[in-house]
């Protein structure tokens, strides 16, 4: 009966990555402009310049099978390309164990069809580095793929580079059946007070109280973090402070931390790869792109455990001190299968995010699908959105989501625990403040969403410019406007099952232009909060009703009438 079902899994997932594979070479075949219709001025990213000098993996004494180390041998590879200059290094099919792999410049890693990279569970071969995660200065275990100030290189072919993950991540009950958990339980490891969550090691459970998101603000140097070394899971992929770096074609998967995590980085191109991590996976991020300038993200595949596509720029005082923001970035052409986010910036955003296009992607069954986030203290400015074509399917809660009170847990988790309540309090406005403005989301298709969208601003610091248009939604709720300047939605047909469609809290220069619902109670737009002002409603209409109406600053309060 287990080798049938083994056999069925099989089969299915078979079915799966062939239909993937069918989408990606469609694209592919297409004729398309990478840089058609961008809203910003885009330079042409540069490509890897690879020198044409091969080698095969085998050449330097691998062993295929997964039993024997080949750190050396990738290492021996790399050196002898390096030494003429760069080239080619062919990772030929077979299981190849390794321990972290370190880039140098002109280098291409060709995963051939059938190579898969398996890096090793032993957490002694990965020593502690300084390095950033979660946006901060930190001390971290080496990354499994790691290179550092370089400059032309390339991960092409169709292989799987697998980070050996399960060695390294605690997991939560709730995310598990009860047989895997039971399985889980049994393998080793240990568990919390309340048995509700799975640690690899008592040193791992030990170093998580107190944590900042995986990051101990409490320990400073080197021979601070040596004893929790089991904690510090490194993210998959680092390759940091580098020009013209490539990834088309391979596998990324299973990764501790982040998947891939490109650090400064100009001239980024990441074109037909596949991101996978297991949806329990905490903090198992598709790809963080940070800091970076010039980068194209096209054609591409993301099942995760946390954020898929996330745009960052550092965290609080680090991120500002870095002062690096993120800018010129391209994303088209994606699906999304699972994730915390389908596409998201922030929460990390304090070295500002601007000049942003997203395209023609496709979400299904994300907790959300446009997220934004950030909260006080980060500081920094996100400007010049540019969203469109974007369609998702059954999200378990907000499809479009702006929360400037983020605070570091999935939207689901933070509904449940009933958060993204309207918080009235206002603080100085500083360095620390961060501001979102001038964006804009059209041609949007959402079948199947606990909410439509969620728009919460800081009272001090709203909101500003965000103009959503061309919408087509069906959702439990509705539309929340919550401290927002200058919020324009035009052009939009509404199924909502909640009878109230509109609650604007602290809402300024709000225009609802040709909005059509179906809502049938006399609250379906509610009005609240002193801020609140210049409220138009303009043909907006009413299953088999029609107004026309500008509500005065006078009775903007409380529930509007159509």
């Amino acid at each position: 009966m287990k080798t049938k079902s083994i056999n069925l899994f099989a089969f299915a997932l078979a079915a799966l990555f062939s239909s993937w594979s069918n989408y990606t070479n469609a694209q592919n075949s297409k004729s398309y402009d990478s840089y058609e219709n961008i809203e910003f001025k885009m330079p042409k990213i540069q490509e890897p310049t690879i020198p044409n000098n091969t080698v095969n993996l085998k050449d330097f004494g691998a062993v295929n099978g997964g039993s024997v180390l080949n750190t050396k041998a990738f290492a021996d590879a790399i050196d002898a390309v390096s030494k003429k200059g760069g080239g080619k290094i062919i990772i030929p099919p077979g299981i190849w164990l390794t321990g972290p792999i370190i880039l140098k410049s002109n280098i291409e890693l060709h995963a051939e069809t059938g190579a898969l990279i398996k890096f090793s569970s032993d957490k002694n071969l990965y020593p502690l580095i300084q390095t950033s995660f979660e946006g901060l200065n930190t001390w971290r275990c080496i990354s499994p793929i790691y290179g550092k100030n370089l400059e032309n290189v390339a991960f092409t072919g169709n292989g799987v580079w697998d980070g050996s993950g399960d060695a390294w991540r605690q997991v939560k009950k709730n995310k598990l059946t009860e047989s895997q958990w039971k399985e889980l339980v049994a393998s080793g490891g240990v568990l919390n007070e309340k048995k509700d969550t799975w640690y690899p090691s008592e040193n791992f459970k030990k170093a998580a109280v107190g944590a900042d998101q995986n990051v101990r603000l409490d320990l400073k140097t080197k021979e601070d973090f040596e004893p929790i070394h089991d904690f510090l899971r490194p993210v998959l992929v680092s390759i940091q402070n580098s020009k013209k770096v490539l990834f088309d074609g391979p596998v990324f998967q299973n990764s501790p931390a982040w998947n891939i995590h490109p650090l400064m980085i100009e001239d980024l191109i990441v074109r037909n790869i596949t991101v996978r991590n297991p949806w329990y996976s905490q903090n198992g991020d598709g790809i963080d792109i940070e800091s970076c300038k010039n980068v194209l993200i096209e054609n591409s595949s993301f099942d995760v455990g946390d954020d898929a596509i996330c745009i960052k720029s550092g965290k609080d005082k680090d991120g500002r001190e870095r002062g690096i923001p993120c800018e010129n970035i391209i994303v088209k052409n994606n699906i999304v299968y699972h994730g915390h986010g389908g596409v998201t910036v922030g929460s990390e955003m304090s070295g500002g995010v601007k000049n942003l296009h997203v395209s023609n992607c496709t979400f299904m069954g994300t907790d959300v699908g446009l997220r934004f986030k950030s909260t006080r203290g980060r500081g920094g400015i996100v400007e010049n959105i540019f969203i469109s074509d974007i369609y998702m399917t059954d999200i378990p809660s907000q499809a479009i989501s702006f929360d400037l009170y983020y605070g570091g847990k999935s939207i689901a988790e933070t509904l449940a625990e009933g958060g993204t309540k309207i918080n009235t309090k206002v603080v100085p406005v500083n360095e620390e403040t961060p501001q979102f403005k001038n964006i804009s989301i059209k041609n949007i298709t959402i079948k199947g969403a606990q909410q439509a969208v969620f728009l919460q601003g800081l009272p001090e610091m709203n909101l500003q410019n965000i103009e959503l248009s061309n919408l087509i939604i069906s959702a439990e709720k509705g539309i929340s406007i919550i401290d927002a300047t200058g919020i324009k939605i035009t052009n939009a047909k509404l199924d909502i099952q909640s009878p109230s469609i509109f609650e604007i809290y602290n809402g300024k220069n709000i225009v609802l232009k040709d909005v059509e619902f179906n809502s049938t109670s006399s609250k379906a737009v509610t009005i609240d909060g002193s801020a609140s002002e210049k409220i138009e409603l303009i043909s907006t209409k009413k299953t088999d009703y029609t107004t026309k109406t500008t509500i005065s600053e006078s009775v903007s309060k409380g529930a509007v009438k159509l």
